[in-house]
């Protein structure tokens, strides 16, 4: 039998779990979500692509550092987002509080209003649980 925290882990990482398939059932032109950590650790993931979670977690990481360090140097205030767009697709990354962001993978030819919106919603949530 697992202890009480043990189980509350548990029961927290399935309900991020959960978040994670809510927005991914609503927008199908999402081919991943991920929750990772600021030092690039992954904490839960639904991804749809073969890219390992491992590496998108690292990757994130470093594109996340680069960014918030941008936006201080320029004086444009607090991160909330970055926005990757290659000719294949769209990476998203969204400030999630103090510990994670959620990234999100898409289709080139994606709705990015909804996903954005989407991606707001599910990370105040998650920001309240990490």
């Amino acid at each position: 039998m697992l202890e009480n925290d043990d189980q509350e882990i548990m029961d927290r990482l399935a309900q991020i779990e959960q978040i994670l398939k809510d927005v991914q059932s609503r927008i199908p032109d999402l081919e991943g979500l991920a929750v990772v950590t600021r030092d690039g650790l992954p904490i839960a993931s639904a991804l749809y692509t073969n890219t390992d979670e491992d590496r998108i977690s690292a990757m994130t990481a470093a594109s996340l550092s680069l960014s918030e360090r941008v936006v201080v140097e320029l004086e444009r205030g607090i991160m909330e987002q970055v926005i990757i767009t290659g000719s294949n697709g769209i990476v998203i990354i969204r400030d999630s509080g103090e510990h994670a962001v959620l990234v999100g993978i898409a289709r080139a030819n994606a709705k990015l209003g909804l996903i954005l919106l989407d991606m707001k919603r599910a990370a105040k949530k998650l920001a309240a649980m990490i």
